[in-house]
C-alpha cells in the first residue's frame, strides 16, 4: 500500500475546483471525501438534498482523480465507513502512515468545533486553510461593526460595493443611487407567462437506492431518474447563463412575487451551486454585471442591482453574522415561543392556499424563493408562536440550499426575530393583505383574505393582531412598528376582543387550518 505524507479532507460543501490545493499534483497528498450518517442525520433532510450532495461529491472526486490527484472516497454504505469524520480520519492516518492533516475551514460552527477538537487531540501536524470562496473573511463583518451601536446590512452592502468595485464609478454607485429595492416589489400580472426554468435530467436512482438501503430518514419527493438540479461546475455555469439571458431582465421586478404555477419565478436557483462552492459568488456577480453592461438598453439597473445585493450584500452579511454570533445565536428565543410546528408543514395538507402552495413546492422541488420562506411559511410560524428550534429544523432539512450558516441567520434571525433584532430591525410579520398584494393565492383560497373574524376569515388577519398584542412588552418601544400599536389602540374594544378570540380559536386547532 502506497504511503502518503499528507491527508487533506474535503467536505461536501467544499467542491471548489479553483482552490489553490489543486493547482499542483502531488503524489504524497491523499484527498479524502466522506458520505456520513453524522451529516445525513443531524436534521431530517429532503431526499433531493441528500441525493444532490452525494452526486455532486462523487462527481467532484471523479474529476480530481481524472486530473491526476490521489483520492479516497467513502460512500454511505461502504463496510469500512465508520460514519464520523473523527473515526474515519483516525483509520486513514494509521492506514496510510500520514504525517500531516490539512482541511479547509468549514462554514458550519459544529464542524469547525469537531475538526478543531480532532486537531487538538491528533499526534501529527495539522493545519487549516481558507475555502477561497467568499468575498469576506469569517470575522470581517464583526470587525466593521463591533464598535457601532447598530448592525446595518445596507451599510455593509455599500462598503462591499466600494471595496470590490462593483457597479461603481469614482467611488460612487454607477447611477448615483445605491439601492433599487423599492422597484423590486411587483406582483406578477394576470396572464403573465414565466419562462420554464432550466432543469437537468440525471438518472440518480442508484444513489437514491443507496440512501434507502442505509436507512436514512428523509422528507419530500424526488424523481431520481430525472434529477433536475446541477451537480457539477459545468451545469452550474449553464444555470447562470440561463438566468442572465432569460430571467435577469425581469428578475428585479418580480423577485418578491409569488404564483401557484411558477415555483421558481425569475430566480437564478444558484444557491445550491454556490453553497456547495461549485461556482463562486464573485464569478456570479462579475458575469451578471458584465451581462448587464452589455445589455443596458434591455435590462434596467433595478434588475441587476437587486441580484447583486442578494449575493454581494445579503449572503455575505448572513455569513458574517453567523460567525460573529455563534454559538449563542443558535439558542436565542426572544419571544420565548414554545409551540409545536403544525403537522401540515411536513405534508402541505392545509386549506390555506398560500401555505399549501409554498409547502408543496418545497416538498416537490426542495426549493422556495425568499418571499415564500420569509412571508408565508416563516410569517405563519412566527404568528403562531412556534419554537424557533422546530422552525430551524424544518428549514434546514427541507431546502436543498440550506446549510446552517445561511439557514439559521435567515430563519432564527430575520424570519422569526428570535435574535431580538440583530438581523432585522423589526419582525417580518403581515396580515393577509401582503400575501394578496404579492400573489394570486387568495383568489382560490378556502379562506377570505378580506375577513378578519368569523367563518372562513383568513387566519393571518387575527393572528397578526394577536401577535402584536401578546408581545407588546417586547415590541411596544420599537420605533419601526409604533404605528401598528397606534392603530391597535384606536380600535374598538369589542373588535379587539373578537380578533383575539378568533386567533385563539385558530391556534387551538392549528393542525386543521
Amino acid at each position: 500500500m502506497q504511503p502518503f505524507n499528507t491527508l487533506r479532507l474535503i467536505l461536501g460543501d467544499q467542491l471548489n475546483a479553483s482552490h489553490s490545493w489543486y493547482k499542483t499534483k502531488d503524489e504524497s497528498v491523499l484527498y479524502v471525501m466522506m458520505e456520513l450518517r453524522s451529516e445525513t442525520d443531524y436534521a431530517t433532510h429532503h431526499i433531493q438534498k441528500v441525493i444532490g450532495f452525494f452526486a455532486a461529491m462523487r462527481g467532484f472526486a471523479d474529476a480530481l482523480i481524472k486530473a491526476g490527484h490521489q483520492v479516497t472516497y467513502l460512500k454511505i454504505n461502504d463496510a469500512n465507513n465508520r460514519q464520523t469524520f473523527t473515526e474515519n480520519l483516525n483509520v486513514l492516518i494509521e492506514q496510510y502512515q500520514i504525517e500531516s492533516f490539512e482541511y479547509q475551514l468549514p462554514d458550519e460552527w459544529r464542524l469547525d468545533e469537531e475538526l478543531s477538537r480532532f486537531c487538538t487531540n491528533a499526534v501529527l501536524e495539522t493545519s487549516a486553510v481558507d475555502s477561497e470562496h467568499f468575498y469576506t473573511s469569517r470575522f470581517e463583518l464583526k470587525q466593521q461593526f463591533e464598535d457601532k451601536k447598530q448592525i446595518v446590512m445596507e451599510s455593509f452592502y455599500r462598503a462591499m460595493r466600494k471595496k470590490h468595485d462593483v457597479m461603481m464609478v469614482a467611488a460612487k454607485p454607477i447611477t448615483g443611487k445605491w439601492n433599487y429595492d423599492a422597484q423590486n416589489r411587483k406582483k406578477l400580472p394576470k396572464n403573465h407567462e414565466v419562462i420554464e426554468p432550466l432543469l437537468f435530467k440525471h438518472d440518480l436512482s442508484e444513489i437514491e437506492q443507496e440512501i434507502k438501503a442505509a436507512g436514512i430518514k428523509t422528507i419530500g419527493n424526488a424523481d431520481s431518474t430525472a434529477f433536475s438540479w446541477p451537480i457539477n461546475r459545468q451545469e452550474s455555469r449553464q444555470i447562470l447563463q440561463f438566468f442572465l439571458k432569460e430571467c435577469l431582465p425581469q428578475f428585479g421586478d418580480f423577485q418578491d412575487a409569488m404564483h401557484r404555477e411558477y415555483w421558481s419565478m425569475y430566480h437564478a436557483r444558484l444557491s445550491f451551486s454556490m453553497n456547495l462552492k461549485m461556482i463562486s459568488p464573485k464569478e456570479v456577480v462579475d458575469a451578471a454585471v458584465q451581462h448587464w453592461l452589455a445589455h443596458q438598453d434591455e435590462i434596467h439597473i433595478s434588475q441587476i442591482e437587486g441580484f447583486v445585493r442578494q449575493i454581494l450584500g445579503w449572503r455575505e452579511y448572513m455569513r458574517g453574522l453567523y460567525w460573529w454570533k455563534m454559538p449563542a445565536f443558535k439558542s436565542m428565543n426572544f419571544f420565548e415561543n414554545k409551540e409545536k410546528l403544525p403537522d401540515w408543514y411536513w405534508t402541505g395538507n392545509t386549506k390555506m392556499e398560500c401555505l399549501k402552495t409554498a409547502i408543496n413546492h418545497s416538498l416537490d422541488y426542495s426549493y422556495a424563493h425568499h418571499i415564500h420562506r420569509l412571508m408565508v411559511t416563516g410569517n405563519f410560524a412566527l404568528l403562531a408562536g412556534v419554537d424557533p428550534d422546530q422552525v430551524d429544523a424544518w428549514y434546514l432539512g427541507i431546502y436543498i440550499d440550506a446549510i446552517e450558516w445561511v439557514e439559521i441567520t435567515n430563519t432564527r434571525g430575520m424570519s422569526q426575530f428570535a435574535d431580538g433584532g440583530i438581523t432585522a430591525t423589526k419582525p417580518y410579520v403581515s396580515s393577509a393583505a401582503y400575501i394578496q398584494k404579492m400573489s394570486h393565492y387568495c383568489e382560490n383560497c378556502h379562506y377570505d383574505y378580506k375577513k378578519k373574524t368569523g367563518e372562513n376569515a383568513c387566519p393571518f388577519n387575527s393572528l397578526y393582531w394577536n401577535f402584536y398584542d401578546r408581545n407588546r412588552a417586547l415590541l411596544g418601544k420599537n420605533p419601526r412598528i409604533g404605528m401598528m400599536y397606534n392603530i391597535w389602540d384606536k380600535m374598538d374594544t369589542e373588535i379587539k376582543k373578537e380578533y383575539l378570540l378568533q386567533a385563539e380559536k385558530y391556534l387551538s386547532e392549528v393542525n386543521y387550518i
